[in-house]
């Protein structure tokens, strides 16, 4: 096949001049050296494992290139990859190489600072911990914070065993019921303090705080004391024959009770004749409580 040197001559003589232009402005450019920060990268980190600590974030890299090459030099162009493939349980160190720099091509990599990094490992794992709201505030006055609920009631966290093992809980954002005198319902992020402990996924509870009228005290006196299980053929006469009696409960339940409302008795089961010192027994009414009977006991004389 005969050759043609002369063939497209004008474009050969295009590219010809083109090359040289380039050439001289490459070659007409200094070398220089540029320091930069650039962020640290882990890669490869050997499953059940978990970095522990507080490892360095970015690592100083020397740059050597054309000053029009630097010059290009934007953030993210250059990242520092630390392969942790092999690392076991404990204190290891890591050397800092060029090659685990990336940069862009024409760039070169002088030295990078610090030139070896230690990284602390320590074995991870899961554990699930119940959702435990946090309350700030106080109700209106005459009501109080009832029960307190959160949906879901438990999340998933990962971290280090150790750190694990010490977590009980895990915490919502604060639930207001400042002012309240009804139940507060809000939507708040959960997470836990210690940031090398993470939840397994973003998690947003509902919590449900109920308020509740505050529970009040009254005294009722003169509730009179009865006898049971009073032996066959036995009589039985208490001193005092009546008590006063304190109860608990909203305003609503306490309003309709009266001391004829309630029971107070001494049980004589097995007792003979003679003196006794008996206490005197109040059984509770539905959403009532029994604080507190006065005299707790009476004298029974059986006869």
């Amino acid at each position: 096949m005969a050759l043609h040197p002369f063939a497209n001559l004008p474009l050969k003589v295009v590219s010809l001049v083109v090359a040289v232009v380039l050439w001289l402005a490459v070659a007409g450019q200094s070398v220089v050296e540029r320091n930069i920060q650039v962020p640290l990268e882990f890669q490869n980190v050997p499953p059940g494992l978990q970095i522990v600590g507080d490892p360095p974030g970015a690592v100083d890299v020397r740059l050597r290139g054309s000053s029009g090459n630097l010059a290009r030099v934007v953030q993210g162009d250059v990242v520092a990859a630390l392969d942790l493939a092999g690392a076991r349980q404990g204190t290891r160190i890591f050397n800092m190489q060029a090659g685990e720099v990336r940069v862009p091509f024409g760039v070169e990599v002088v030295q990078v600072t610090p030139p070896t990094v230690s990284l602390d490992f320590e074995r991870a794992g899961q554990k699930v911990l119940p959702v435990s709201p946090v309350v700030e505030g106080d109700p209106e006055a005459g009501f109080v914070v009832g029960q307190i609920t959160a949906s879901p009631s438990t999340v998933q966290v990962i971290g280090p065993l150790r750190k694990l093992d010490a977590m009980s809980s895990a915490a919502t954002e604060p639930v207001s019921v400042e002012g309240a005198r009804k139940t507060v319902q809000d939507k708040v992020t959960v997470g836990v303090e210690d940031p090398s402990v993470r939840l397994r996924e973003p998690i947003v509870a509902t919590v449900t705080v109920e308020i509740v009228p505050a529970p009040t005290l009254e005294t009722l006196a003169g509730v009179t004391v009865r006898a049971s299980n009073v032996g066959n053929g036995l009589a039985a006469r208490i001193t005092p024959g009546t008590v006063a009696v304190v109860v608990r409960g909203t305003r609503e339940r306490i309003a309709g009770i009266g001391a004829g409302d309630l029971q107070a008795d001494v049980d004589l089961a097995g007792l003979t004749r003679g003196r006794h010192q008996l206490p005197v027994r109040v059984p509770s009414r539905e959403g009532v409580a029994i604080e507190r009977v006065t005299p707790e006991k009476v004298t029974v004389v059986i006869k």
